[in-house]
């Protein structure tokens, strides 16, 4: 009788698993780069991510992030600071750890389109929760109401001013090792920046949540429903509060009748500093460049998400099996930046897994370091084998 009555919760639990679209991620990676001996670490990428049961529809996930859950965090900051870039422009910081010893890590972390530091909120809190690290938002210009002295806005960001945001932290804390995190197009300037700066780069390692990858053309694949609303955001807090700004730009005006995303990311290319649109995306779509990445990278999407989708990730699956430093994860469910589990008292699986990353990475690079200098590093001739790995349950 116990085994029948064993046999019917396994079975009810498998059913309901299929039902909410629970399964282990799908993992994209070069078994002999870095991460060959993390899995092993990360318990999460070896059991199902359970999405809320409630959540399991990805328009119901994505509107509860956005609608709801962004505005219930009420997150006190220990300072907002306003930067001077270099040709004038106003750039940000909001800090939140800001007094932790000098040589407690710190994230820095890049915001979503139209990020500001409410909206961003439960992502600091839970990062700083789950390490204890200080975090560093850096706020990109026209975001949270900043000064906009210089007619000049990126959807991406700039690598310029991300690498003064990043020389000021470092300035301010020498002491602190840097790791960075991005969320949704904050993921393009992230990737950007990692690919133009190679070795160079002063961040240790980087997480990326539910990128778009190819910043030309993954704006066809957003839901249009997301995607007019965007453009919407678009207009109200970067173009109408601006305008005597952008008067000195002889198209701005044109931009006041698109409909959606993509037509807004070919037409404001001019409000970016740029020409052309083709000077515009050769300069700032991380795809050209993401084969320069040469620290950690772990990406994470949902296969459901209907702002940033999968199909994106399609063509670049066999460069990013051959990079012995980028690993991407795939979840059945998820919808965009959400990835919340949980019945009632719902928590981001995803911020969980970066924190657990970002940590056994820190602890792995003292071991590191420590090693070689015992023991040279020996040279390996094997071949690579590439992997997409579905891991049990």
């Amino acid at each position: 009788m116990k085994m029948l009555i064993k046999k019917a919760v396994q079975l009810s639990g498998e059913y309901f698993d299929r039902l909410i679209g629970a399964d282990t991620p799908t993992l994209y990676y070069n078994p002999n780069g870095v991460f060959q001996d993390l899995i092993d670490r990360l318990p999460q990428l070896k059991q199902k991510y359970r999405p809320t049961p409630w959540l399991s529809n990805a328009h119901a996930h994505i509107l509860y992030f956005d609608l709801i859950r962004k505005k219930r965090i009420k997150l006190k900051y220990d300072a907002l600071e306003q930067l001077n870039m270099s040709d004038g422009g106003i750039t940000g910081i909001a800090w939140y750890g800001l007094n932790l010893p000098a040589d407690t890590p710190t994230i820095v972390l890049l915001h979503t389109i139209t990020g500001t530091p409410e909206s961003m909120g439960e992502l600091v809190r839970d990062l700083h929760l789950y390490t204890g690290w200080r975090v560093a938002l850096c706020l990109r210009r026209g975001h949270a109401d900043l000064p906009m002295p210089v007619p000049k806005i990126n959807l991406f960001g700039s690598t310029q001013d991300l690498r003064e945001q990043l020389s000021y932290i470092q300035n301010k804390f020498p002491q602190s090792d840097l790791y960075g995190v991005g969320s949704s197009a904050g993921t393009g300037l992230l990737v950007r920046y990692l690919g133009e700066e190679g070795e160079k780069t002063p961040l240790k390692a980087a997480f990326a949540l539910c990128p778009g990858y190819n910043t030309e053309t993954g704006f066809a694949y957003v839901h249009p429903f997301y995607s007019k609303y965007m453009a919407k955001k678009l207009l109200e807090k970067f173009i109408h509060p601006y305008q005597e700004v952008w008067k000195s730009i002889p198209t701005w005006e044109q931009l006041l009748s698109v409909k959606d995303l993509a037509d807004f990311e070919k037409l404001y290319f001019q409000l970016a500093g740029y020409d052309d649109y083709e000077s515009y995306t050769k300069a700032t779509n991380p795809i050209y460049v993401f084969e320069n990445v040469k620290i950690p990278l772990m990406i994470l999407n949902a296969e459901d998400d209907p702002v940033c989708h999968i199909n994106n990730l399609e063509p670049y699956k066999d460069k990013i099996r051959a990079m012995p430093n980028i690993m991407v994860i795939t979840t059945k469910k998820g919808g965009h930046c959400g990835f919340y589990e949980g019945l009632m008292k719902t928590e981001s699986w995803a911020t969980r897994l970066m924190a657990q990353y970002l940590l056994q990475l820190s602890s792995k690079a003292i071991k590191i370091e420590k090693e070689a200098v015992l023991e040279p590093a020996a040279n390996s001739e094997e071949e690579p084998v590439y992997l997409a790995l579905k891991n049990p349950a």
